[in-house]
């Protein structure tokens, strides 16, 4: 069992929605006809394939079958106050988890087995509460398009391809914003930025063999010496460079993103307005992008 929460009842995404999320998905609500072609056209062949996927070669996790993860994920729900979705572990030996929904229809997250083997049981539930903030933040629909956004690039025609690219950069700029959200989300269920930094710091350079040995506070210090390289105009157009193909932001970056809102007045307000004492034992039953 974790050390005792606190349950946060009645939270809403805009509670700890990042400001950067909110201004870019504001700028694809403008695009017309996205949600709902992703919805209506593209959503229903994706979901169904994805399905079959997890079924298919993965397992599902349930409170016969590895019931440890099960209940890390209803205290996460918990805690969000969110309805809890399925959860897979995959075999992948590259450490990662990703989200899929379609407003409506059953959300799933899939774990990678390098990723459980990397992480301690307070860290997999960052993980964990992490991807639940796609689902509470309602990113489904334009993560989906993202993803195959991504996938199209390469296979259409010069002036196809101008086409989807000015639209693959909207929609990474959108997926790297996304993310300080679901960061949050992440810090909201661990309540310890430390553990939420411990994550992207063994996303960055860890290992099995090498986790115990890394050190979280030069980590932040490197987040910091980062952040002092944007300072003038070089330092910027370089990190711009850097990030504009991605879709996470890099990890030194989001680590400190947690810190600074763990420092803040917000997030304090947060805690005190939504708070319930919470005793570790999750009473939700069932099963309800990358990390």
């Amino acid at each position: 069992m974790l050390s005792p929460k606190t349950l946060l009842v009645g939270l809403r995404s805009d509670d700890f929605r990042h400001p950067l999320d909110l201004q870019a998905t504001q700028t694809l609500k403008q695009l017309p006809g996205l949600d709902l072609l992703v919805r209506t056209l593209l959503g229903p062949v994706a979901e169904q394939f994805f399905y079959l996927e997890n079924i298919a070669s993965s397992v599902l996790v349930s409170e016969q079958q590895l019931p440890h993860l099960h209940q890390l994920l209803l205290e996460a729900c918990q805690i969000l106050d969110l309805e809890p979705p399925q959860l897979y572990v995959r075999q992948n030996s590259v450490p990662n988890a990703y989200t899929f929904a379609m407003r409506g229809k059953q959300p799933f997250i899939v774990l990678h087995t390098s990723l459980i083997e990397l992480l301690t049981p307070e860290e997999i539930q960052a993980v964990l509460a992490h991807e639940l903030g796609h689902l509470k933040c309602e990113h489904s629909v334009y993560l989906t398009l993202a993803n195959l956004i991504v996938l199209a690039a390469g296979q259409l025609s010069p002036w196809g391809g101008l086409v989807v690219q000015n639209l693959q950069n909207q929609i990474l700029e959108w997926v790297r914003c996304a993310e300080f959200s679901c960061d949050r989300a992440a810090l909201l269920v661990a309540q310890d930025p430390r553990v939420v930094a411990s994550v992207l710091m063994k996303l960055a350079g860890g290992s099995p063999s090498l986790a115990a040995q890394l050190n979280l506070d030069a980590f932040l210090a490197q987040a910091r010496s980062y952040e002092d390289i944007g300072i003038d105009e070089m330092g910027r157009m370089l990190k711009q460079m850097q990030t504009a193909r991605l879709t996470h932001p890099v990890p030194v970056l989001r680590a400190k993103e947690v810190d600074r809102w763990a420092s803040s007045q917000d997030y304090q307000s947060l805690l005190q307005q939504r708070s319930m004492a919470y005793n570790g034992e999750a009473d939700v039953k069932g099963g309800w992008r990358n990390w």
